[in-house]
């Protein structure tokens, strides 16, 4: 079979369990905290099909760039630092699971456990970002104090989505703005996870 082939089944397997894992952590942070919405979504569950969203899993298929569904919660079950946590439980995931792949990966070096690493770490390090739908854009609310943070919500809701379509698809020297603000750190913590 043709390399770029395994590469490309290798990348989509590898997405399918970041993505996955990510959104079950949420789920279960949540579920933790005593919010019945994730669970009655069926969302506390480590099966992907619960988690992958249709038009999400066509984009990651044709463009080796996809999503999951975003785990409902209801944040009148929650505290606001509740809220916060189970936002952060998603990249906090996916950056525990890149390094117990790390520590594996010395010892068993194969390619599928470093694509899972540099996918998970990409996954983390991009929903951080302080622009909806992500994760970051909930934890950098939830950091301000609540006039601001109402201000903010608002441009959010009238620009964000429109804010975070600029930045993935507008090229600039064979890129894009949110590759040239994320690679940096992206390539430090494959670095760090993978020197030897």
């Amino acid at each position: 079979m043709d390399n770029q082939i395994l590469f490309n089944i290798a990348f989509a397997i590898s997405l399918i369990i970041a993505i996955t894992i990510h959104e079950f952590s949420h789920a279960f942070v949540a579920d933790h905290f005593g919010d019945p919405t994730p669970r009655s979504y069926g969302r506390v569950s480590l099966n992907p099909l619960r988690h992958l969203d249709p038009l999400g899993t066509i984009m990651l298929i044709f463009f080796k760039f996809g999503w999951g569904k975003p785990v409902p919660i209801d944040p009148y079950n929650l505290s606001t630092k509740e809220e916060t946590l189970v936002a952060i439980a998603g990249p906090a995931s996916n950056l525990i699971l890149a390094i117990i792949l790390a520590i594996i990966m010395h010892f068993f070096p194969f390619v599928l456990i470093y694509i899972l690493i540099q996918t998970n770490i990409v996954l983390a390090v991009f929903n951080l970002l302080p622009l909806p739908p992500l994760d970051g854009s909930k934890i950098f609310l939830n950091l301000l104090p609540e006039e601001q943070s109402l201000e903010w919500q608002k441009a959010f809701d009238q620009y964000g989505f429109v804010f975070l379509a600029v930045l993935l698809f507008l090229p600039i020297g064979g890129s894009n703005i949110v590759s040239i603000i994320i690679s940096p750190v992206i390539n430090f913590l494959m670095a760090l996870l993978l020197a030897r």
